[in-house]
């Protein structure tokens, strides 16, 4: 049975645990507000442009631009965006084992892996996926240059015909308590039917937009910002979820150590109750005995 003093030591080691999930929890709140402001602001431009190359993509033909070319899915690449540390509940183990399903899915064709996060790299390599690419500290703060450096070394996977579709799995935040796992595929730019059909798909609203540039040189400006655009909003939201799973992972572990605080004082009072007691059972009998 422990001592009073085992009890206490117990209550004091997690009162330090408490002070440190809280102050984790303050940290990950105030990056979040700086996070979320940058995926929000990342989603309307990255759908516009997203509008604009599938309708672009309907109105010229494949042979325009290479990143337009389709060809079956013999080689795949598959883009991992995860955090950089852990402590943010099940944040990092969703989006890992939903890109080995989706690498399991296809056991005949050619599959590479670019993790970006340092917990995906070492998951993946641990499992023994061919990674061709690995980027670690970039995920925490989503930065635009690294997400051009990461979109042209995938354009020129895909224009050397070294793979045949690039996707991408993430996780997209909707709220400080929801982050919704997203898996969306990068290249080939499929055009939707509303493109094709000469139509935005908000409203059903016909749109034809003018090219005064010719198609090479139109596509060769647009479909690179598409690519990073894509890669960079990922980023800015895998961030976004990755602060706000690790502030709510945070607040419950710190709500769990004061309810543990609550159970440890309670059991260390009965303690010292029970001792009292004895001691005092102990000091009648010792009297009665003399009397």
């Amino acid at each position: 049975m422990p001592t009073q003093l085992d009890i206490k030591r117990r209550i004091r080691s997690v009162k330090n645990t408490q002070q440190i999930t809280r102050a984790m929890k303050f940290v990950a709140a105030a990056r979040l507000r700086r996070a979320q402001e940058k995926a929000f602001t990342a989603r309307p431009y990255a759908r516009a442009l997203t509008r604009v190359v599938q309708s672009t993509a309907a109105h010229f033909p494949e042979d325009a631009h290479r990143l337009l070319c389709r060809r079956a899915e013999e080689g795949v690449l598959l883009m991992v965006v995860s955090g950089e540390r852990g402590l943010c509940g099940a944040f990092n183990a969703n989006v890992i084992r939903r890109a080995i399903e989706f690498l399991r899915a296809r056991p005949t064709q050619q599959l590479e892996v670019v993790a970006l996060g340092r917990k995906s790299r070492d998951a993946l390599r641990k499992q023994r996926w061919k990674l061709t690419a690995e980027y670690v500290d970039i995920t925490t703060r989503a930065e635009r240059n690294r997400a051009k450096e990461i979109a042209q070394n995938i354009a020129r996977l895909y224009e050397a015909g070294e793979t045949d579709a690039v996707y991408i799995v993430f996780n997209e935040f909707k709220s400080v308590l929801t982050q919704t796992l997203t898996m969306e595929k990068l290249l080939p730019i499929e055009p939707t039917a509303a493109s094709v059909a000469g139509k935005s798909s908000q409203g059903g609203i016909p749109v034809e937009y003018i090219h005064e540039q010719p198609p090479a040189e139109l596509l060769a400006h647009l479909l690179p910002r598409y690519l990073e655009a894509q890669i960079f909003r990922a980023m800015a939201e895998s961030a976004a979820s990755e602060h706000a799973a690790r502030m709510t992972a945070m607040d419950s572990a710190t709500n769990n150590a004061g309810e543990l605080i609550d159970k440890l004082t309670l059991y260390m009072n009965k303690v010292r109750q029970a001792a009292i007691t004895k001691e005092i059972i102990e000091v009648v009998s010792g009297a009665a005995s003399a009397g």
